[in-house]
């Protein structure tokens, strides 16, 4: 009788789990087909990861497969051979869900190889420049993410911090700040409200609008999908934070007294001098400060495609307020998430006519959930899109368009171009940042900090 019951316990438990087995064992042999598809298509590893990507240790993998599910961007990562791997790295944006997920802890998030992203800053594990006390966080990094460049922000504050703190006892000079903070996007709100909370000096300056790249986003647009900390203010625990959220947040923080943030000044020129205090000239005043952290994002001026009539005002580089343009023939160019994103945005405005127009064959760099919404998008017939094509020339009414070959006239009244930035290398150039290939991976890091701010075991 004992046995008997045994046995139908053991039945009971299998019955329950069962159909979570086979759950699992579809998607694993769903995501097994795509490996195998890209694999006979020689995708995997094509172009490799552009910045931030995840350092797989295969000795500890285990092939479970976690950090495969959890990943919000999709195929970033996949099991070949039982083991996880990389497949798509250039889709990663730095969420580092994966390395919490891994339950052996065999995934840490690193930047790309050194034979990649040649054109961002050296920096160390301090987020500091070639040049002692000049830092770069967020975006500008190498880093994506909102999340990540909050992060960078507050921990650059306690690192110059501490380093003033055993420099001279946080001594002040008049008319001198302890940081001066170039931007006034999450990275550098957070490093303004860091610097208030860890009671050191600072200012902040910013060429446009505060919320930086932020602000403009089109309405309704999540900029954030997991939770983050903002010194003073706390955590904000939504998992999804919409553009207009953040912008009202930023508001909230312009009310403090004592937060100094100068909007509308650019930064023109950072200088050190022989007394080692930058001064930072602006297009209406110079400032003197022990540190500076640039927090500019990459995105910089907008790639223009160098085609007749681009110069006509209806021409435009970045969407604000995608419901303000109703009944009109609109054609958006660009095939990254940008332009994908205001496409559809204009789509859903009554009486719009959207075209999409992408010179590859196919999107290829664009987020799981956008790759499902465009194309529900196309189903429905609310977008147009053309593959294989690039504009020729934009006429007051018209736009040309070369498509597989051959010119097509298209009636047209607005045209977005999303084709990417110019980042401000110049500019670092110019106040003497060294650019070039980087690797952060820990040796990499040790190799590339400078001595005097080397533990003093590795001083030697």
């Amino acid at each position: 009788m004992e046995m008997n019951d045994g046995l139908l316990n053991y039945l009971i438990y299998a019955l329950i789990t069962l159909p979570f087995l086979i759950v699992y064992l579809i998607r694993w042999k769903r995501k097994q087909a795509l490996v195998k598809a890209a694999l006979e298509k020689g995708q995997l590893f094509s172009e490799g990861p552009k910045a931030q990507h995840p350092r797989i240790n295969v000795l500890m993998c285990i092939g479970c497969g976690c950090c495969v599910e959890v990943c919000p961007e999709g195929d970033v990562l996949g099991l070949v051979g039982g083991k996880s791997a990389i497949i798509n790295g250039h889709k990663c944006i730095g969420h580092g869900i994966c390395v919490d997920a891994c339950p052996v802890g065999g995934i840490e998030l690193v930047m790309a190889s050194p034979s990649i992203s040649a054109d961002t800053p050296r920096l160390t594990h301090e987020y500091e420049t070639n040049i002692e006390n000049l830092f770069i966080v967020g975006e500008l990094g190498g880093l994506a993410l909102i999340k990540n460049a909050v992060n960078q922000g507050r921990e650059c504050v306690d690192i110059i911090t501490a380093r003033r703190a055993r420099a001279n006892g946080n001594k002040t000079i008049p008319d001198v700040f302890d940081i001066c903070v170039v931007g006034a996007g999450p990275a550098g709100i957070s490093a303004s409200l860091r610097a208030i909370e860890n009671k050191i000096s600072s200012i902040t300056l910013e060429q446009d609008e505060v919320g930086g790249t932020v602000a403009k986003y089109p309405r309704q647009k999540l900029v954030m999908t997991s939770p983050v900390h903002f010194p003073i203010y706390g955590r904000f625990k939504k998992l999804e934070v919409s553009k207009e959220s953040l912008l009202e947040f930023w508001k909230k923080i312009m009310q403090r007294a004592d937060l100094k943030i100068n909007a509308g000044e650019m930064v023109q020129d950072v200088k050190k001098g022989a007394d080692q205090i930058f001064a930072v000239h602006t297009t209406k005043a110079q400032y003197r400060a022990h540190s500076v952290i640039l927090t500019l994002g990459r995105r910089g001026t907008p790639r223009k495609l160098g085609i007749p009539g681009e110069e006509l005002p209806k021409v435009m580089y970045s969407l604000m307020e995608a419901h303000a343009y109703t009944d009109a023939r609109i054609l958006v160019v660009g095939g990254g998430d940008s332009a994908i994103e205001a496409a559809m945005g204009l789509a859903l405005q009554e009486g719009n006519v959207v075209t999409l127009s992408y010179r590859k064959p196919a999107f290829s760099r664009i987020k799981e959930r956008n790759a499902q919404r465009v194309q529900e998008c196309i189903d429905e017939h609310k977008l147009s899109v053309i593959f294989n094509s690039s504009p020729v020339e934009v006429r007051d009414k018209t736009v040309l368009l070369e498509v597989n070959g051959a010119i097509q006239e298209t009636p047209n009244d607005y045209v977005w171009v999303f084709a990417g930035g110019t980042p401000p290398n110049a500019f670092l150039e110019t106040i003497g940042v060294q650019l070039g290939p980087k690797d952060l991976t820990k040796e990499a890091r040790d190799e590339a900090m400078p001595a005097s701010v080397r533990p003093a075991e590795q001083q030697a």
